[in-house]
């Protein structure tokens, strides 16, 4: 709820007074108890019942008087003028806090509670009064008895049946019926008249008949009473002639009718003549009132609603047929009751304020007024000094503190009365803002937003907004509303944040917070567009949408502004609606609408769907350019260009491009201008001075662009002084003693007018120097000579012609030229930190020396000789680039037990200044490189030769090797070997057969080992060494690689400085049992090192493993028997590739050795004794049981023994697989068979020999058999890669199963 204060003048003098704005007819103080508990109110009256209240007897009487107030107020009534005691009539009940009065008529006749009621509410702050409530029974009295005479009359006269209905309360509603319970038909012949009389204008013979019966329905009561059946008989033996009409009613040539304003006035004419006339209504001096008034009864009233003061005057009306014509004058009289121009206000004052209360009513006569104060006349009530009567309104001054009261307006002539209450509330309330806290506003962009600071407080408080804790004033873009709203007309992003309001009064303030976020509007960026599609074919309408990506938008489909079919062929996607297989029935307009919570777009476009015909195909073709090029509108700086477009060729035009040609500057070149869509034949074009335009319009389609339209006529603008002035000003010396200030010259489009010249001015910066200046033309740059090095100027650079100057230009910093550093940094300092690391130091060069913008240092260090070989040349220096706070900084990559040499220099954009003298350091000795190599040679059945080469890099005096070997997959001890720093070769005897040997070799220094180079080998048969495996079913074949002990070898990388040329080196890779280990030399700076790989000849891609830092690999990922394409990469972080190695090419064998090796395993060894051995106790146990006589049938015992078969190893993890019973000729897993393709007849056949000793079987008296387990027979496997000649510990297993 908003309160308002207005001020008034009266008498000449300012009189304050406060009035509270409200939505009802009484201002009401708000009663939230959160927001206002315990405020004080006197009594409202909120509801009543009507003055004129019509009762039904058979029903209970409830007279209604409700009203609010702090207090809760009290209720009595009066009775025709006196005090009527509820408590004393047990037929009167009431309700609590409720004055509404409910009366038991059952007991007591209604009438006997007919008269004038009225409520009366109070409080200690006032009293109330509610309208004169007269109370009246409903009547509905019966019908008079009567005996009604048959009526005989000839065709042709008139004819009159009265009514005459008894006088009911309310009147009662009357019609004409028959005995069949049907009205009568009407119509300008026969109507009934407002009184209830049937008027015949001229009767004719089918008007006989005799149940003419008039009804009088009482609404109140609803009872239909009827009159006696009238008779009338329509002779026709003197029928009457033609005649004019004659008005039957009203009679006379003159009435008078009076209506009270803003009733209905009823105007009724109605006449006999034959042929029955016509009636027309005409006002003397004026119109009929438009929209109020109607003809009703067939032209036989005028029905005006809604009276006013205008409506009074003459009326005619006239009744006409062929004859001629009878006129009746009405004359309507307007009178009116009391009715309100401005009825009193509830007042809320604080102490020593001043109001007034005005009563202003109208009325015919003019209404009477008197005042009442609490009930009672005003002049009758106590003498209070601060109100005052004047004319029709209560003037209050300086009111005082418990002077609340309710004053009521009574105004009243001879047609009615108005009574009006209206209280003053003297209050001392601190400020209450009822704006909920918090709220959140959201406005589209551009659109207007309102910030509402409702408050409550006596005096009324002042509004103070404030934005992010800066006070608002009224004007552009905020208005501070009279009710304490902030209103932003045009709301833009920039407007979004926090708002306080702050409400303030004598006793105190309060503020409240508010947010306001502007959104971006939803716009349709492509709309869809018209659409001729053939029937059966698809139509597809593109809508594409930006919005606020804080709001949810939606996306409706209308056709023909109503919902889309429902119907599967259209498909309504994210920006876009599809219609597949096209009927004639999809025609019409499509719109998509975009709708958020705040705002809405829409775009429509046209669907003509066309018959299928086997029409030659459509040709496409750019558009034909566009003609009739006009310019209209011109002005000083634009010109409205209009054109006709061309034929589109089957393809829509979506865009015009405008371009213009300047004949005083540049003729024969055009520019593009602008672009205007494709549905628009006009553009508004904004134009510079002083430029000779010519315009031409090319049009665009999805083919291309037209041919250029013929040039437009010239239009020629004014001169001008410049609008703008160079842009990109710089000032910067090429030379230590100058400063060149360049800057982009304006083009003859901006130079507004002939002379175009630049005023070049230019100062040394923070210096009491004055401006210097020069005007230069046709140049885009000036020299400023005579500088000092290194300084800031101030420069500004100012465009003028021959009609004045450019605006004010921007101040712009440049410096003079800079020099060379003029000193080398002292003190430089090397501290060794360890054999590939040093760190260097220096004292920075003081300030002045500096001469430039930057400064930087260069660390500029090469290495001079190994301190093992005084004979190495030196290398080429190395840089390193410091920044100018930098008094240190890190060598990195040095090359151990090495001599260097150092210097340092500082430098800015000019150049480098001198170095330092250049200092030598000394790096330690470090852990030496791998071996150059390591081969195995002179391979033995049991010895072979083991050879390697010096690392390439020593990084100091060798002091030997360490060669280290021990049997793969086994854990005897590794055993080592100190080999002396001159050996390059040792021999390694009493090796075991058939074993797989892993060997690691590295150098040694004073400082440790380096790393070392790997390599496994399989001490085997020599004819094997010599001659390829052999697979059963195959024949001899050469193998996919080479069967050599000698494994591929790598270098792992040794850290040096920074390298000049390719950052890889060599690269190189062995094969190991299940992958390959890759080797390389990197010294790069990028940290992304990859290992890809891809199969040789395959389409497949490269795939790659990182490799975290390291110069080795394992690659893990290689299938059997294929060959690779591996490689080494470098990437940046776009994960560009921008280092590579050559390609290797590794062929991985068809089958790996261990399959070779197994019998030779201890493990292998182990797990066959163990089953050997639970065997040997089976047997033991059925000797035992076979002795002791049992039955023992050989089914039995089959059934209940499983040989225990010794599972071969798997491939891939050594671990055993599964045996099955069920696959009896297939050899085991791992096995071999004969070349020839045969495969042996397993042990697990029938053969009682098999189970025999010496082959023959021996059987008990039972039939079991004796020599079972009692001997075995041995069986010729050919194990992988064993040797044939003599048995394996596998052939010994073997034979027990």
């Amino acid at each position: 709820m908003n309160w308002k204060r207005k001020p008034t003048l009266h008498e000449g003098a300012v009189m304050g007074m406060v009035l509270l704005c409200h939505l009802s007819t009484a201002l009401e103080v708000p009663l939230d108890p959160k927001v206002l508990e315990g405020l004080p109110q006197p009594p409202t009256i909120t509801q009543q019942s009507p003055k004129d209240y019509i009762i039904d007897p058979r029903e209970n009487i409830i007279i209604h008087c409700e009203a609010k107030g702090k207090p809760a107020p009290s209720f009595s009534w009066t009775r025709n003028g006196t005090h009527f005691d509820v408590d004393k009539d047990h037929n009167v009940m009431t309700n609590p806090n409720s004055g509404t009065l409910m009366i038991n008529t059952s007991e007591e006749k209604a009438e006997a509670y007919e008269g004038v009621y009225q409520c009366i509410a109070s409080n200690e702050h006032g009293t109330a009064v509610s309208n004169n409530i007269v109370i009246r029974q409903s009547k509905s009295p019966l019908w008079s008895k009567e005996r009604n005479e048959p009526i005989t009359v000839q065709v042709g006269v008139s004819l009159v049946l009265h009514c005459r209905p008894p006088v009911g309360l309310p009147p009662p509603i009357i019609f004409w019926m028959d005995n069949n319970f049907q009205r009568l038909t009407q119509n300008s012949r026969v109507s009934q008249a407002r009184n209830g009389d049937l008027y015949f204008s001229n009767v004719v013979t089918e008007d006989t008949r005799n149940d003419y019966i008039c009804y009088a329905r009482f609404p109140h009561t609803q009872t239909i009473q009827q009159k006696q059946p009238i008779t009338v008989s329509v002779l026709n033996d003197r029928p009457a002639g033609q005649r004019m009409p004659s008005f039957m009613y009203p009679s006379g040539a003159n009435s008078t009718t009076m209506v009270l304003r803003g009733e209905t006035l009823e105007l009724e004419c109605i006449a006999d003549g034959l042929p029955t006339p016509d009636i027309t209504w005409t006002k003397v001096n004026g119109d009929l009132p438009r929209d109020r008034f109607s003809f009703q009864n067939f032209q036989k009233m005028l029905k005006i609603t809604e009276v006013t003061e205008a409506d009074a005057g003459d009326y005619h009306c006239l009744a006409k047929n062929h004859l001629g014509g009878t006129l009746h004058i009405i004359t309507v009289v307007v009178k009116s009751a009391p009715f309100w121009i401005s009825a009193p206000q509830n007042l809320i004052l604080a102490p020593k304020e001043n109001g007034m209360l005005a009563c202003k009513v109208g009325g015919n006569p003019k209404p009477t007024i008197s005042w009442f104060v609490n009930g009672v006349p005003i002049e009758n009530s106590s003498r209070d000094t601060s109100r005052k009567i004047e004319g029709n309104s209560i003037i209050l001054s300086e009111v005082q503190k418990g002077s609340s009261a309710v004053y009521q307006c009574n105004a009243s002539n001879e047609y009615g009365y108005l009574l009006a209450n209206a209280f003053v509330n003297v209050l001392a309330e601190p400020p209450r803002v009822l704006t909920p806290p918090n709220h959140l506003y959201q406005v589209i962009s551009n659109r207007q937003a309102m910030l509402d600071c409702a408050s409550f407080g006596s005096p009324i408080p002042k509004i103070t907004w404030f934005k992010d804790g800066q006070s608002i004033s009224d004007g552009d873009p905020y208005i501070l509303q009279k009710n304490g709203s902030l209103q932003i007309n045009v709301a833009q992003p920039l407007n979004s944040g926090k708002y306080t309001c702050m409400a303030t009064n004598d006793l105190g303030s309060k503020e409240n917070h508010v947010h306001l976020e502007v959104k971006e509007p939803t716009r349709i960026l492509k709309q869809p567009e018209y659409k001729v599609v053939q029937m059966s074919s698809m139509a597809v309408f593109e809508c594409k949408v930006k919005h606020d990506p804080s709001l949810t938008p939606t996306m409706t489909w209308l056709k023909d502004d109503g919902e889309l079919p429902d119907d599967e062929r259209f498909v309504v996607d994210v920006d876009s609606l599809t219609i597949n297989d096209v009927t004639q029935e999809d025609a019409g307009t499509y719109t998509c609408i975009m709708n958020t919570t705040l705002d809405q777009d829409r775009a429509s476009a046209m669907l003509t769907v066309v018959e299928a015909t086997p029409s030659p195909p459509i040709v496409y073709d750019r558009p034909d350019p566009p003609r009739d090029l006009e310019l209209t509108d011109q002005r000083e700086r634009s010109v409205q260009l209009t054109w006709t477009p061309g034929d589109e060729h089957n393809s829509p035009i979506h865009s015009f491009l405008i371009q213009y040609e300047d004949l005083l500057h540049e003729p024969g070149v055009w520019y593009n201008l602008t672009e205007t869509p494709g549905t628009s034949t006009m553009a508004h074009l904004d134009l510079s001075p002083y430029v000779y335009y010519s315009f031409r319009v090319l049009a665009q389609n999805e083919v291309g662009l037209s041919e250029p339209s013929s040039p437009s006529g010239q239009y020629r603008t004014s001169p001008a002084q410049p609008d703008e002035n160079p842009s990109e000003v710089k000032g910067a010396g090429n030379k230590p003693d100058n400063m060149v200030i360049s800057w982009r010259e304006l083009s003859g489009l901006h130079s507004n007018g002939p002379g175009l010249r630049y005023n070049v001015s230019w100062r040394q910066k923070d210096t009491d120097e004055d401006w210097k200046s020069v005007i230069v033309a046709n140049v885009s740059e000036y020299v400023v000579t005579e500088t000092h090095t290194f300084v800031p100027y101030e420069i500004t650079v100012q465009a003028i012609n021959d009609y004045g100057e450019g605006p004010q230009p921007e101040v712009v910093v440049g410096y003079s030229g800079e020099d060379t550093p003029m000193v080398a940094p002292g003190n430089v300092k090397v501290l060794v930190q360890s054999s590939t690391q040093a760190e260097v130091h220096w004292e920075p060069i003081p300030p002045s020396t500096i001469r430039g913008k930057s400064l930087s240092y260069k660390v500029y260090y090469w290495k001079e000789r190994s301190l093992l070989n005084e004979e190495s040349k030196a290398e080429e220096p190395q840089e390193l680039t410091f920044s100018g706070n930098e008094t240190k900084g890190r060598l990195l990559y040095l090359h151990p037990y090495s001599q260097y040499s150092i210097n340092v220099r500082a430098f800015n954009g000019r150049g480098d200044g001198p170095h330092s003298t250049d200092q030598k350091f000394e790096t330690p000795e470090g852990v030496p490189g791998p071996p150059a190599f390591l081969r195995i040679t002179n391979p033995n059945l049991d010895s072979f030769t083991v050879e390697w080469g010096p690392p390439l890099d020593d990084n100091g005096r060798l002091t030997g090797y360490m060669l280290r070997y021990q049997p793969v997959n086994n854990t005897e001890e590794l055993k080592e070997m100190t080999l002396q720093a001159n050996e390059t070769s040792v021999v390694l005897d009493s090796l075991k057969y058939s074993t797989r040997y892993k060997f690691f070799l590295n150098a040694m220094t004073i400082k440790g080992s380096g790393p070392d180079v790997t390599t496994v080998v399989t001490i085997m048969d020599e004819a094997l060494i010599r001659q390829p495996a052999v697979e059963a079913g195959k024949g001899t074949e050469s193998p996919s690689h080479p069967i050599s002990p000698v494994t591929q070898f790598v270098q792992p990388p040794f850290y040096k400085a920074r390298p000049i040329g390719p950052v890889f080196g060599s690269v190189n890779y062995s094969m190991e049992e299940d992958h390959a280990i890759i080797n390389w030399e990197y010294s790069g700076d990028e940290n992304n090192v990859y290992v890809e790989y891809m199969v040789d000849n395959s389409k497949e891609g490269w795939k790659r493993e990182a490799v975290n830092g390291s110069r080795t690999y394992q690659l893990k990922s290689l299938k059997a028997g294929m060959t690779y394409r591996v490689r080494v990469v470098a990437k940046d972080h776009a994960d560009a590739t921008v280092h590579s190695t050559e390609e290797l090419l590794i062929a991985v064998p068809a089958m790996t050795s261990r399959e070779v090796d197994i019998a030779t395993q201890g493990w292998f060894i182990g797990l066959m004794c163990a089953i050997a051995l639970l065997i040997l106790v089976l047997l033991i146990v059925c000797f035992i049981k076979r002795n002791k006589g049992g039955k023992y049938p050989v089914k039995e015992k089959e059934e209940a023994h499983q040989d225990p078969e010794i599972q071969p190893m798997k491939e891939d993890d050594g671990t055993f697989g599964e045996y099955s019973d069920t696959e009896d000729h297939k050899p085991l897993k791992g096995s071999r068979t004969p070349s020839n393709g045969t495969v042996k007849k397993d042990d697990s056949d029938d053969s009682l020999v098999d189970y025999g000793e010496g082959g023959d079987g021996q059987f008990n008296e039972d039939g079991s058999f004796i020599g079972q387990y009692s001997g075995k027979k041995e069986k010729d496997t050919a194990e992988g890669n064993e040797s044939s000649e003599a048995p394996s510990p596998v052939n010994a297993m073997n034979s027990f199963v």
